[in-house]
């Protein structure tokens, strides 16, 4: 069997570049521009495999506009064969939906489809910087009808027709087994990629680039661009920080430092208040008729998602929020919840206390851990059965891969990463009407630096939540539901994907998102490989303070520390009465992660270091010799 080897790539603004048109979509003819970060691991991977099997072909393909051709000339140089370029003024304003849709018939024009019998294998970055929404990947897989793994580590072939995996999950990892064809998103923690040679560049120069329209792969324009997705940007507003400018800790030495800052700390550690988004009323809004497009589709759906032997936080932080929006739209909204797993029917009693009012039980023994086909298939039929009006994921690194392919199935759209949802309606001037109840979904994008707000118009609904933004719902032991069984019909291709192994430690899984003090560190902390960041949080931790320690992703990237323990945009949101900050250079999507801590401590050896511009108090100074001292202090109190 032959074998293809095909790397997705997107081109993307360099972050000081990111700009936004008065459209609230991004301005590219402006801005200089790089491959995006984890589509060049996935370009390096794609060289790794050939390595394997050197008779394979390679392909690169992208999607954008004629700009893009300078990343795919460098994937080119850097040792692949053959460059496609879908670029069409129709595609423009498409939301990951659309994108995925385009990109498949892209592939499948070129042959690709498991009806082919063709051996073949889709590698592409875990996200892209400009959007982070991690979905592009599992909705090609979805459209293809093909297996997938996301957020994977390191891949290799176990032979021509089957590819090993190692994927992230939160807390650990899971080895896997999927056969060909197949689609896999790289994080950037494999091997770092190559620059491309000065014999490579020149050979680039002189070899075609495929440039192909919406019309040459029969894909019908009204299902890609903005007409053809399901979702829209319908507002977007600048991420402005209210807290007051830092306070820069002074001292003839290490000692003083320290001393002066926790003396200012005592006093002063309090929770930071939560801004709120403006919610519009229908005061606001024009004389306009309301119309009800929801059909017959009420209802939320959630989704329970077991990690080990417990119902993970962020799942029940969903009910949180799925309560809120259920009071928006009345009182007779029905939230029920999907549980999936092998013996997890004392569950659903847990579900019941912190606010489902039905937990769908689906039980089989070849379900004690998440596998991406089986649970999308439950999913699937469940939504076609029972018609929700939005349906919840939480932004892990599976509901993040799970979400996407459902809303394939669904044909709707899907908002990621969501940080605040609610009820709202949306004016529609060309038909002068206001459509209401919609959710209306916020996200952070562009690098953090703005909050989008996006409305979908197909049904389901369907958005993902960061864990860790949404407060837990209280505890009632008092509440009852119903607790219904629901026994899918399975397909022998459902468990294509082995599951070789799942490896999960606690550590890092629910404390930060309850400890007091969290001590993080960043690429600056690296020398004694986070001893010194560890070491502090168990001073804490033995003074019996609620303390753990966590990382950048940077560091997480790097593999100094797991995935469980990442704080920023692409990890958890926490919020600790205190966040130390060591080393730690204060990107805006780390920064996401940590504005609702009470107060930011930033160790920086750089006074320029942009975390200062976050924090409440800021030391300038190396950190093994201030955190040793602070040790010191904190056991002699």
């Amino acid at each position: 069997m032959s074998l293809t080897i095909i790397s997705l790539i997107k081109q993307v603004p360099l972050p000081t570049e990111m700009k936004m048109g008065e459209d609230g979509l991004m301005e590219r003819n402006k801005a200089k521009s790089i491959i995006n970060i984890d589509c060049q691991y996935a370009l390096e991977a794609g060289l790794q495999l050939r390595k394997q099997y050197p008779d394979a072909r390679l392909l690169v393909c992208s999607m954008g506009p004629p700009s893009f051709e300078q990343s795919l000339r460098k994937a080119l140089a850097m040792g692949y064969e053959e460059a496609y370029l879908l670029s069409d003024k129709k595609l423009g304003g498409s939301d990951t939906f659309a994108t995925g849709l385009a990109l498949a018939s892209l592939l499948r024009h070129l042959g690709f489809t498991p009806q082919n019998n063709q051996g073949f294998i889709v590698l592409a970055g875990r996200q892209t910087s400009d959007g982070d929404t991690a979905h592009v990947p599992s909705q090609v897989a979805a459209n293809l009808d093909i297996p997938q793994a996301t957020f994977v580590e390191h891949i290799t072939f176990d032979d021509k027709a089957c590819v090993l995996a190692k994927r992230i999950i939160e807390g650990g990892f899971q080895q896997m087994k999927l056969p060909l064809p197949c689609v896999i998103s790289l994080t950037p923690t494999g091997i770092s990629p190559r620059k491309p040679t000065l014999f490579g560049m020149i050979k680039a120069r002189n070899k075609k680039i495929n440039i192909l329209g919406v019309d040459d792969i029969a894909l019908n324009s009204s299902q890609i661009g903005i007409n053809g997705s399901p979702t829209i940007v319908v507002k977007v507003v600048d991420v402005i920080s209210d807290r007051p400018p830092v306070v820069m800790i002074e001292g003839d030495n290490e000692k003083e430092k320290i001393q002066h800052l926790i003396r200012v700390l005592k006093d002063n550690v309090q929770p930071a208040s939560k801004k709120t988004l403006h919610t519009t009323k229908k005061m606001d809004y024009p004389d306009f008729p309301f119309k009800d497009i929801r059909g017959e589709h009420r209802g939320i759906l959630t989704w329970a998602e077991v990690s080990g032997t417990n119902i993970s936080r962020s799942s029940l932080e969903l009910l949180g929020v799925a309560r809120q929006l259920a009071n928006q739209l009345n009182e007779n909204t029905k939230i029920t919840t999907v549980l999936i797993g092998d013996e997890v029917n004392p569950m659903a009693d847990i579900l019941m206390a912190y606010g489902a009012d039905e937990v769908i039980l689906v039980e089989d023994k070849h379900l004690k851990e998440y596998l991406i086909l089986p649970f999308a298939s439950v999913f699937s039929k469940i939504i076609k059965e029972r018609k929700p009006e939005i349906v919840l994921f939480s932004a892990t690194t599976s509901g993040r891969e799970l979400a996407p392919r459902v809303a394939v199935s669904s044909g709707s759209g899907i908002t990621a990463d969501c940080t605040q949802l609610e009820i709202g309606a949306y004016v529609n001037r060309k038909e002068e009407t206001i459509i209401e109840p919609l959710l209306h979904s916020y996200r952070p994008t562009y690098g953090e630096s703005k909050i989008a707000t996006i409305l979908g118009f197909k049904f389901p609904q369907i958005s993902t939540a960061r864990p860790g933004t949404f407060k837990m719902p209280a505890y009632d032991d008092t509440r009852k539901g119903k607790i219904s069984s629901f026994i899918p019909q399975w397909k022998q291709s459902d468990f294509c994907v082995e599951l070789l192994q799942t490896f999960r430690v606690d550590a890092g899984m629910q404390s930060l998102f309850e400890v007091e003090i969290i001590v993080a560190g960043g690429r600056g902390a690296l020398s004694d490989n986070l001893q010194l960041i560890k070491d502090l949080a168990q001073a804490f931790q033995a003074r019996g303070i609620a303390a753990d320690w966590a990382a950048s992703r940077a560091v997480v990237d790097d593999g100094y520390a797991a995935y469980a323990r990442q704080i920023g945009q692409t990890g958890k949101t926490v919020r600790p009465k205190l966040y130390i900050a060591v080393g730690i250079s204060g990107a805006i999507q780390h920064i996401a992660g940590i504005k609702e801590a009470g107060k930011i401590v930033a160790i920086d050896r750089n006074a320029k270091a942009p975390i200062f511009k976050y924090a409440d108090y800021g030391i300038v100074g190396d950190y093994r010799d201030l955190l040793p001292e602070w040790i010191a202090q904190v056991k002699q109190d």
